[in-house]
Order: C-alpha cells, then structure tokens, then sequence
C-alpha cells in the first residue's frame, strides 16, 4: 500500500450520501458539550448514587485520564495504522485515519464524529465496568476527559500555526513529523513519553546511508 500523501488545502468527502457524509463531520464545540454533562453525571452518580467517597473517585478519574495515553498511543499505532493489501482493511484505514492524513488540515474531521465517538465510549465503559465494577463509572469520566484532552490538542496542532510556548512548539512539531516525515513512528500526540518507552520517537534528522 503506497504512502498517503498529503493536501495542505481542501476538504476530504467520505461518502456519496450526503446524509452519511453529514454524520462523518464533528466540531470541538459539539463535541465538549455533549461529553461534560455526561462526564460530570458519571461522577456525580459515582459520589451521590454509589456511595464512592470524592477521594476515591478522584483517584480513580486521575488514574484513567494517564491511562488514557497509552490507550491513545496503541489506538494510533495498532488501530488507526493498521494497513494490509486487502480492500476492506485500506477502506476501514482510510475512514478511521487515513483520510485525515490526505487532509490534515480539514478541520471538520479533526474530532471523531459524534456517533461513532458514544458508541465507543459505551463499549469502553462497559469494559471499565467489567472489570472494575462501580469503580468503572467514575474511570469512564476520566478517560473520556484524557480522550477530549488529545482531541483538542489535536485540533490545535492542525488549526494554529504558532504555539505559544516551547514546550507546546517541541510537541507540535513532534506531531508535524508523523504527519510529514515518519508515519511509522510518533505515535504519541498529547505526550511523546509512550513513543520514548516503546522505541518509536521520530528521526530528526534523515538517516545517512552507508554505500
């Protein structure tokens, strides 16, 4: 499967059916407001509905909002990266990533669609559940937190030029070089730490080829 090449301008279509491509296109504004009246539900039925004391409640959100990070990093690498000559595994790559790729600047694909975004959440929670019982709902709260964390330093990273500090530069170019350079590598998007653990940090500078 060749390399996606990018477009710096233009906007990506998904979809012939306009009332599909409707549905593939997400903002930060609808997504924040329809995940904080959830996540501060979830916490509060976590204090109020299941006896869970605020100090263990917000352990546990804290402890999923870092694990978060890495459920980002193996998403990005295992999930959204998968890539095989079969048609159905690059159309389902291209929906879920590749097509931000080809327009990484397209700002209406930059969130994950409303939709599909609660149906995963659902199944994560549901998961969270599983294995941690009442504890799960308040871990929900803060994964969802984590997740609307990286979507909107996403966003950022394709929507403003200039970061206004160092270290946000230093991230924003670590980015930039998944994006541009080594799409095998920079996995990570709101931390380089996972890709540091796991040996994927970006080359900064092209490899000299021994003749």
């Amino acid at each position: 499967m060749e390399p996606i090449r990018p477009k710096v301008h233009g906007r990506a279509r998904l979809f012939q059916s306009p009332i599909l491509e409707l549905l593939t296109l997400s903002s930060p504004y609808v997504i924040w407001g329809m995940y904080i009246p959830i996540v501060s539900g979830l916490l509060y039925y976590s204090v109020a509905g299941l006896g869970l004391s605020v100090q263990a409640v917000a352990v546990t959100f804290f402890t999923a909002v870092l694990t978060w990070t890495l459920a980002e990093y193996l998403l990005h690498r295992f999930v959204f990266h998968w890539v095989d000559e079969r048609p159905w595994v690059q159309r389902f790559h291209y929906l879920v990533h590749g097509v931000h790729h080809e327009y990484p600047s397209d700002p209406h694909h930059l969130f994950m669609p409303p939709v599909p975004s609660l149906i995963l959440a659902t199944a994560f929670g549901a998961l969270f559940y599983l294995f941690l019982g009442k504890y799960g709902f308040a871990f929900l709260a803060g994964f969802i937190i984590g997740y609307l964390m990286y979507s909107t330093t996403h966003y950022l990273m394709h929507r403003v030029k200039n970061p206004p500090t160092k270290f946000l530069r230093k991230l924003w170019r670590h980015h930039h070089l998944h994006h541009f350079k080594s799409p095998d590598r920079a996995f990570g998007v709101s931390s380089p730490f996972w890709d540091w653990v796991f040996g994927t940090l970006p080359e900064e500078r092209p490899r000299v080829v021994q003749q």
